[in-house]
């Protein structure tokens, strides 16, 4: 394919009802911007949507099992830490994903920022992140690096439908505790990622997915 068709392909995904409604909002909103402190460590993450078959569908990653790394094998979606060499969070999405995909977001279409977010369990350091949407052609392939066990694309109106949403009964630090998430095969996405999925789920009008969407 060349530049041009994937340009083309491109565009039609973004007319589609659902990713077209989710730019406007986003483009129309002003997401919440949290105050760094000093010890504070920034973070941004890409939730990588692309159109198959009619159907919108968002990336997710399943990072790689290492000691050490309190997101050790979580469901994520690609990103990492804020290095000095980035003109911005957003450089830091494109670059991390970049890094552990090869997707070079630049090839496709940012469509906007969602609220920046922070940890919620005392016992993980400071860190706030920005969630950054974007939109990719639907035959992007990946080339994952070792911090990567597996990708998945999941369609947004599977994960709209409530059958994929409950309680799930989490272990961290030895303690149990049960949390919302949303199932996606044989995983759970929770803590940080679920509650990106939630803000980005609420930016969707359900009339908008068309019958492929639910298939």
């Amino acid at each position: 394919m060349n530049d041009a068709d994937a340009a083309a392909r491109l565009h039609e995904a973004l007319q589609h009802p659902t990713v077209s409604a989710l730019a406007t909002r986003l483009a129309a909103r002003s997401p919440a911007q949290a105050t760094a402190l000093d010890d504070t460590r920034l973070a941004a993450v890409a939730a990588v949507l692309r159109v198959v078959d009619g159907a919108p569908e968002l990336l997710f990653i399943k990072r790689a099992d290492h000691d050490g790394d309190p997101w050790s094998g979580h469901m994520a979606f690609p990103g990492g830490r804020y290095e000095a060499a980035d003109a911005s969070l957003q450089v830091t999405a494109q670059r991390e994903t970049l890094e552990e995909l090869a997707l070079d977001l630049r090839a496709g279409v940012w469509l906007g920022q969602l609220d920046d977010l922070a940890p919620r369990n005392a016992v993980l350091p400071p860190l706030l992140i920005r969630p950054f949407v974007a939109l990719v052609a639907a035959d992007v392939t990946f080339l994952p690096n070792e911090e990567v066990a597996a990708t998945f694309w999941v369609p947004l109106a599977v994960l709209a439908h409530e059958d994929s949403r409950g309680e799930h009964v989490m272990t961290i630090n030895g303690t149990r505790a049960r949390f919302p998430g949303f199932r996606v095969e044989q995983h759970i996405v929770w803590g940080l990622t679920e509650r990106i999925v939630q803000q980005l789920l609420s930016l969707l009008d359900p009339e908008h997915l068309t019958f492929e969407d639910r298939a």
